[in-house]
């Protein structure tokens, strides 16, 4: 009985599917809906409290939040002149937390990040955000800096050139999505991995002296798990936002100035 309870893993299908709420509209929607009210009512509460009184609450909550983004990400990679994108890279990092943090809560127990519509439909806004702010700022000229990059030997142009393209257009969005769902994908797996394994141990029918006490040990982990979950919730989302941030410094400068 426990060989056939260890061994037996449910089909991934089942890990990352859920059934609808109602048509068209599942799990996954619920969390991303939930991390948009949750994200624009801590800011509209915060906005509401007397800003001559010391912040307490969900306006303090709300200006660490702010003064972290700003701070941690606006200022290291756009400078003053970029606090202008502060509501954008806040709210990506507020939403994108709030999807990945639901993988531990109980009800939840999925980051809807581990599903590649969300990252991708991020990564493709940023996509569209930064090749924008390259037009505007660049005009044609920024395609001609990807393609044929100032500053390199002329011999080496074509090469340099066409990886640049590649990289800034193809790679960049692929790599945006792909980094924030795998992670958040593999810790979700991991946590339902040791969650069997404790549940199958703990109601073993044989041997129940030998594998009763020894659930202890991947319960352990999981509780492990759960913590580290926290962390790479908060680091994803951090590095997805920053990356974001990079991406448009980048633009902003002009691409062929980096070489």
């Amino acid at each position: 009985m426990l060989a056939e309870r260890g061994l037996v893993f449910p089909p991934i299908n089942e890990l990352l599917r859920w059934q609808d709420i109602f048509p068209s509209f599942n799990k996954i929607a619920l969390i991303a809906a939930l991390a948009t009210l949750i994200s624009i009512g801590l800011f509209l509460l915060a906005s509401r409290k007397d800003p001559t009184v010391a912040p307490t609450g969900t306006r303090n909550l709300a200006e660490q939040t702010i003064e972290f983004v700003e701070e941690g990400i606006v200022m290291q990679t756009l400078g003053k002149e970029g606090l202008k994108w502060t509501p954008f890279l806040l709210s990506l990092f507020m939403f994108i937390f709030l999807c990945n943090i639901p993988g531990i809560l109980p009800f939840f127990q999925m980051p809807a990040t581990a599903r590649i519509a969300i990252p991708l439909t991020l990564s493709l806004l940023v996509w569209v955000i930064y090749i924008a702010v390259g037009l505007k700022n660049q005009g044609g000229a920024y395609f001609g800096h990807l393609l044929w990059p100032p500053g390199v030997p002329t011999a080496l142009k074509p090469l340099v050139g066409a990886i640049e393209f590649i990289s800034t257009i193809i790679v960049t969005p692929f790599s945006l999505t792909v980094r924030l769902m795998a992670n958040m994908l593999a810790g979700h797996i991991l946590l339902v991995t040791f969650a069997l394994l404790t549940a199958a141990l703990a109601t073993a029918e044989t041997s129940q002296w030998l594998l009763v006490p020894a659930s202890i040990l991947p319960f352990g982990m999981l509780v492990f798990l759960t913590a580290f979950e926290i962390l790479v919730a908060f680091l994803q989302a951090y590095i997805f936002a920053i990356l974001a941030a990079v991406y448009i410094s980048n633009s902003t400068a002009g691409h062929g100035d980096e070489h």
